[in-house]
């Protein structure tokens, strides 16, 4: 649900394209300049066809002009955030809550090992500036599918030298992580935002070492899953509604339509508010939250409705007590 809790306006000063599908938003807000920390996100109140909506986008570098950065990423199916902020030129009005810092970097570490995948690279990259100019001891794995969907790529070269390492899918590379949570010293942490698979990985490989669980941290960005994203169908039978999920649309933007009462919060797969009980399936469920373990997952009992998806076919749920 769209929350309106401290909203600020900006200007959209302008736009760079890092990428052929990465862009660049410099954003000069009204009023006081709060500083964001590294990790930090803003929530930018988008229009989805008729209807607004947020979406956080990480805030990229220390901003210390006092304008805030964002990178976009336009998604082939995007649910039309990515795609509205697309369309905005330079003198465009915004309205914004955050800086939030979610995803906070921690201070005066042994040793960091930083790995992005993707646009997972928009917070990595400030976390890896701002050790650096600190005199952390880091190493950054960044990995993309080609060379030119490398955004920062050449900033990174620059700041961390020999401490970077690119990999990309079309040399055949692969990021080691068990190679590199090895190398990482006793009290080293580990920073990792990507797609959903890479978490996972990141997490097996995490527990595999022995290492404490509350030195692994990491975002996901909630758009990737194992299958293709395809168009699905939800059934409620106690309500009676059979309901239609567009490949642009999640499955709780698409019961929240339908009049279907949610509860929700962070909408990428990391709080579990929305999950939902499942009664069956006719297709596979593709489970693109961080909130379930595996074996909850393999159980298909439940499903976080605002990333997870079907792969095809028709999903049977429950809302519980949350008809409207």
């Amino acid at each position: 649900m769209l929350q309106a809790v401290d909203q600020r306006t900006a200007r959209l000063r302008a736009t760079t394209d890092l990428t052929p599908d990465i862009r660049l938003f410099e954003i000069e807000p009204d009023g006081a300049f709060v500083p964001p920390p590294p990790g930090s996100h803003l929530d930018i109140r988008v229009r989805i066809g008729d209807r607004p909506d947020l979406r956080s986008y990480s805030i990229v570098g220390p901003c210390a002009d006092g304008l805030y950065r964002i990178a976009v990423k336009l998604l082939p199916h995007s649910r039309g955030g990515s795609a509205w902020m697309w369309s905005l030129t330079p003198g465009a009005r915004l309205s914004f809550t955050g800086p939030h810092d979610t995803f906070p970097l921690g201070t005066g570490r042994p040793d960091y090992l930083l790995v992005a995948g993707g646009i997972g690279i928009t917070p990595i990259y400030t976390m890896a500036t701002a050790l650096a100019r600190a005199g952390a001891t880091l190493r950054l794995v960044y990995a993309a599918r080609r060379a030119c969907d490398l955004a920062f790529a050449g900033e990174l070269r620059e700041i961390l030298g020999e401490r970077l390492t690119i990999v990309t899918s079309e040399t055949g590379g692969r990021v080691d992580l068990a190679a590199g949570i090895a190398a990482l010293a006793p009290d080293g942490e580990l920073y990792v935002c990507g797609p959903i698979g890479m978490l996972e990985a990141a997490k097996h490989a995490w527990q595999a070492s022995g290492r404490p669980p509350e030195k692994l941290r990491f975002e996901t960005f909630g758009s990737s899953g194992r299958f293709a994203t395809v168009p699905f169908t939800v059934r409620i039978p106690r309500l009676g509604l059979e309901i239609a999920v567009p490949e642009n649309r999640t499955m709780l933007d698409s019961l929240e339509a339908a009049g279907v009462a949610m509860i929700s919060d962070c909408r990428k797969g990391e709080c579990g508010l929305c999950a939902l009980p499942i009664l069956a399936v006719d297709g596979v469920v593709d489970h693109r939250d961080v909130f379930f373990s595996d074996v909850e997952k393999a159980a298909d009992a439940k499903l976080c409705t605002c990333v997870s998806r079907v792969a095809g076919g028709t999903i049977t749920i429950d809302t519980a007590d949350r008809e409207g």
